[in-house]
């Protein structure tokens, strides 16, 4: 049986932290899709919230290493007080971004609410670079590493809501990443060092009812309550070519709509399932409204438990 939910839909229409234009797209053409109304006819109750003021990235020559860092931060903050604020109606937080940073503001978001949550991480990489690290200063690289404080990462961030760091290690859980198993790679280095607990696409494609509960009972262990943040990267291009930064079509191969599926069901269904942010949409990258309407139909089927 379905679960239904009381729902409170924040749209942040802001690619501040991409080093392309197009997240800021997104909210407008999921709305678009039909997200809302299949959720409604699924037997949830969806109240919109609207958007918060989001920004179309630009180039930022003053802040190579750490592109568009002010309108990072600012649309941080705005979004951390719309989930405050949707939280405090009773509702839980459907947030659709946007880029990755965007999950930065709604973790702030339920610290400010007094709700602080976990955190799983549904992406194709774990966004452990910080300033520096990263050829391109993209900020959308370095959110789980802001929300870690990890060294070198920029105050502005880490200091959004309260004393750093918004999550401890244990508070964080990685699904669906296709790391390199070998070689070095930083921000594998990084996971092991943190001991992050880390539930890659390799795991999942075995059996992805089993990996989802596997990460759901950690990320279950690290709180009360925990946050989804859903990349869409971390579906295989060839499945869906939405993500504003497509990964390989090659081995390690992203994850499948029915794995994805599966997944935000078990993590959906759960008691301490808090809420979702929806993040790197690129509408641009569609190449019919086909795309877009599978993306929210997998949404909606997802968050049905």
């Amino acid at each position: 049986m379905s679960r239904s939910r009381q729902w409170g839909v924040v749209g942040v229409p802001s690619s501040a932290g991409g080093h392309t234009p197009g997240m800021d797209l997104a909210p407008a053409a999921i709305r678009d899709a039909g997200l809302i109304r299949l959720l409604e006819e699924q037997g949830h109750d969806v109240r919109d919230f609207g958007d918060v003021p989001g920004f179309r990235r630009r180039p930022d020559p003053a802040n190579l290493d750490r592109q568009n860092i002010g309108e990072v931060h600012r649309v941080a903050v705005e979004t951390a007080g719309a989930v405050a604020a949707v939280i405090a109606a009773g509702r839980t937080p459907l947030v659709i971004g946007g880029d990755c940073t965007v999950t930065v503001g709604v973790v702030a978001g339920f610290r400010r609410a007094g709700a602080p949550t976990a955190l799983l991480y549904v992406d194709g990489g774990p966004d452990l670079y910080t300033p520096g690290r990263i050829a391109y200063g993209n900020v959308d690289a370095m959110g789980v590493a802001h929300l870690l404080a990890l060294p070198g990462s920029d105050p502005i961030l880490t200091t959004l809501q309260g004393d750093p760091p918004l999550l401890r290690p244990d508070e964080v859980v990685l699904y669906g990443d296709a790391l390199p198993e070998d070689g070095d790679d930083l921000e594998r280095t990084l996971v092991e060092q943190l001991g992050l607990v880390r539930v890659p696409a390799t795991r999942i494609h075995m059996d992805a009812v089993e990996a989802a509960r596997a990460a759901l009972a950690a990320v279950e262990a690290a709180g009360e309550r925990f946050v989804v943040h859903f990349d869409v990267d971390v579906l295989g291009h060839l499945h869906l070519p939405l993500a504003n930064m497509p990964n390989p079509d090659a081995a390690p191969w992203g994850l499948s709509i029915a794995e994805v599926m599966a997944s935000l069901r078990v993590f959906s269904d759960s008691d301490r399932f808090a809420g979702i942010v929806l993040t790197e949409v690129n509408p641009s990258n569609a190449p019919d409204g086909g795309a877009m309407r599978e993306y929210v139909e997998l949404v909606a089927s997802g968050l049905s438990g």
